[in-house]
């Protein structure tokens, strides 16, 4: 029986002393120990204060682009399998609500290839459906589970991109989730604790990295319409004109660029901020193994021609090829470490699919989080401080035994918190308050248990043994229906919802350990002592 309890005592002490550390670790002063447990204990967006902002995802440019790329393969196949055509052109939705509108017009395709036409696009092009408008022209249209993939597609990976640059930023437990339960808005939440000037990390978040090495054709030019007078009001097959990012006196510089890049944002496998040899600040980045043999064979065969690096459309610079180029380049041009920083940062982090419109912003001041805080501390104490007087007026020194279990649980409950970088928000308050009244239930069960094992005339020890194997059934069904509601307000719920949820969770698996195995060992312990017990306080 003695050893029994000294192993339970060990587990108990154990478990104790790796909460402290959790919470606290290892402070050499005060200041360090409120230090640590700011750090470890971490605060959501209701009670740090920062930032709360809404974004649309413009869906209608993936869409847009994917038209795009339909039409470079169509216009391939279609030359391929000699079927003429006048013009191959979409129209431009520029709103949201209008992103199932896209279309593509074919038009000018010669009667007797009809058939032709119509095999290629079931063939190559399941997803769009081929309407004629009359005898020689037709229109394209989006299938609707195709178009629905695709925006649903487009939110999630703006969603994982946004996140993975906010999180390259440091900043703590941030939240980017999908907002609201319309899925017609394409709308994202992030919430930036801590952050009360968004302003860099919205240029940041608003920044689609779109990055393509284009072989340069021909340019510079000092106006569009010069390039197009250049080559007779027609670019070549496969060409795009791109503009040069605005730099001094090129601010209005124009190149021919090939429409299908040499290497994709896709292709990059880290970037990182520099300075080159005059120590101005440029972003470097690598090539994947794959992109940079690609990308070494195109270099080796194109000695002395040019290559622009373009970044959201526009170029930021241009390079003769001198020799042979693996797997890396850099950005040059930039205007300060800041700006190479956030060019890597966002590199990194990969490319938006489609631009995003912030439609609302709200700063939190920590003023509002302290007042949370300390109406939820005043609470929680003056809840758990009844609580303590009720047990040991009613239950008497069992009470204590109750108290001693109530403490560890809240103990293990921020410990949980800390280990597992979990956010405490105010609704995770309510939660640990609403723990602290299940583990004064638990106690109850098993106290009132005990007492009617002891009107029945058992022995005290034998009481107590029967008092906490017949309440443990109880005690466990009780919580583990609770748990389950909450892993439904976990699963369909927002974020101060899943606060609570994950809060509870928590204090309720706490809550089994410290209420019928702590607590039977502190009843063990007083009861292994005595030669015969007459009498139990209870």
């Amino acid at each position: 029986m003695q050893k029994n309890l000294t192993t339970k005592t060990v587990v108990i002490v154990a478990t104790i002393l790796l909460c402290i550390f959790g919470v606290i670790g290892f402070p050499k002063s005060k200041q360090e120990l409120l230090d640590n447990v700011r750090r470890n204990i971490r605060l959501g967006l209701d009670l740090k204060g920062g930032s709360h902002l809404v974004l649309q995802v413009q869906v209608q440019d993936a869409l847009k682009a994917e038209a795009d790329q339909a039409i470079e393969r169509m216009k391939e196949d279609l030359r391929k399998q000699n079927i003429d055509y006048a013009a191959i052109d979409r129209n431009d939705p520029s709103r949201v609500e209008d992103a199932d509108k896209i279309e593509i017009d074919i038009k000018g395709v010669p009667a007797q290839k009809t058939g032709a036409l119509r095999g290629l696009i079931s063939d190559q092009f399941g997803q769009w459906v081929l309407t004629p408008v009359n005898s020689t022209d037709y229109r394209l249209n989006m299938r609707p589970s195709e178009l629905m993939a695709i925006k649903r597609d487009t939110v999630e990976r703006s969603i994982q991109t946004i996140g993975n640059r906010i999180n390259e930023l440091g900043l703590t437990e941030p939240v980017v989730q999908q907002y609201g339960s319309s899925g017609d808005q394409y709308q994202i939440l992030v919430q930036l604790p801590g952050v009360d000037d968004p302003a860099r990390v919205k240029e940041i978040m608003q920044t689609t990295a779109q990055l393509e090495i284009d072989d340069v054709k021909d340019g510079p030019f000092p106006s569009r319409e010069a390039a197009l007078a250049q080559h007779g009001g027609v670019l070549p097959l496969n060409t795009k004109l791109v503009k040069m990012a605005p730099r001094g006196e090129n601010s209005d510089s124009w190149y021919l660029v090939s429409r299908i890049p040499v290497v994709r944002g896709t292709d990059l496998r880290n970037a990182r901020p520099g300075q080159d040899e005059y120590r101005k600040w440029e972003a470097n980045f690598t090539l994947t193994q794959d992109a940079g043999k690609r990308f070494g064979r195109y270099t080796e065969a194109n000695i002395g021609n040019r290559l622009a690096v373009v970044l959201d459309n526009q170029i930021r610079s241009v390079a003769t090829i001198q020799s042979r180029i693996e797997d890396s380049g850099r950005i040059t041009g930039l205007g300060g470490e800041q700006e190479a920083s956030d060019l890597a940062l966002v590199l990194r982090a990969g490319a938006l699919p489609a631009g995003i419109q912030f439609l609302e912003e709200r700063s939190i001041g920590p003023s509002l989080g302290a007042d949370s805080i300390h109406e939820g501390i005043v609470a929680g104490l003056a809840g758990l401080a009844a609580v303590i007087v009720a047990m040991l007026i009613y239950y008497k020194r069992s009470g204590v035994n109750a108290v001693l279990a109530l403490v560890l649980n809240t103990i293990i409950l921020m410990a949980a918190l800390a280990y597992f970088h979990a956010v405490l928000t105010l609704p995770g308050i309510a939660g640990i308050i609403l723990t602290i009244g299940m583990a004064v239930d638990s106690n109850v069960l098993i106290f009132e248990r005990i007492r009617e094992e002891l009107r029945a005339g058992k022995a005290i020890i034998s009481a107590v043994d029967a008092g906490f194997s017949k309440a443990w059934w109880t005690i466990f069904d009780t919580h583990v229906t609770t748990i389950v509601s909450c892993a439904f307000l976990f699963i369909f719920g927002e974020g101060p919802v899943r606060g609570f949820a994950v809060t509870l969770v928590i204090g309720l698996m706490a809550n089994l350990f410290t209420a019928v195995f702590v607590s039977k060992v502190i009843f063990d312990y007083e009861l292994s002592g005595r030669r015969q017990v007459a009498e139990l306080s209870i």
